[in-house]
């Protein structure tokens, strides 16, 4: 009786973990939960980002600056939560040298993209904001030169020099984001 509770209890948090974590749905891969990553510059920076305002990004372009890559989805719940935090951190840390590029994996692309960026109001320090930065169009490709998703929101944090040192599965909490990109800039 004992163990059959144990798995059941198991199992339900389990479920519960994965609610809070993130949208399922992303295309599968390597990264797994919150992890610090260092070592040589992230091959992923020279991926070609296409950009709803039809300009390609890449990381590379922004080599100096701290580089926070956000995987997110107009349907994504946990997405809707960090946007906000995302757009205060775009305004107080941009000057410093912080550069977010959201990739929207949403698989209808542009047509449903783009009027969500246009027409979503966000509350940001009580003040209604619309998404502010960088929004490129994903897809499975080029989640995979990023390793691949196990979910969204998936970001990764690029430092100054490159280099990847920081892995976000799921949703991050406020302060865990505040202590990433101030220790980076």
């Amino acid at each position: 009786m004992r163990s059959k509770y144990l798995a059941l209890l198991l199992v339900s948090g389990l479920g519960a973990l994965l609610a809070l974590g993130g949208c399922q749905g992303a295309p599968k891969g390597g990264a797994t939960g919150a992890q610090n990553d260092s070592g040589a510059p992230a091959a992923e920076a020279s991926a070609t980002l296409p950009g709803l305002d039809g300009m390609d990004t890449s990381i590379a372009q922004y080599k100096g600056k701290v580089v926070v890559v956000n995987f997110w989805a107009t349907w994504c719940q946990p997405c809707k939560v960090e946007i906000p935090w995302l757009i205060e951190f775009n305004e107080k840390y941009g000057p410093k040298g912080l550069v977010i590029l959201g990739v929207s994996m949403d698989d209808e692309g542009k047509k449903v993209v783009q009027p969500f960026v246009a027409n979503q109001v966000f509350q940001v320090n009580g003040h209604p904001e619309k998404m502010d930065y960088k929004i490129v169009l994903g897809n499975d490709n080029v989640a995979d030169k990023f390793g691949g998703l196990l979910g969204l929101p998936t970001s990764f944090v690029y430092g100054r020099d490159g280099k990847k040192v920081k892995t976000i599965v799921g949703l991050a909490d406020y302060p865990d984001w505040v202590k990433t990109i101030e220790g980076q800039l």
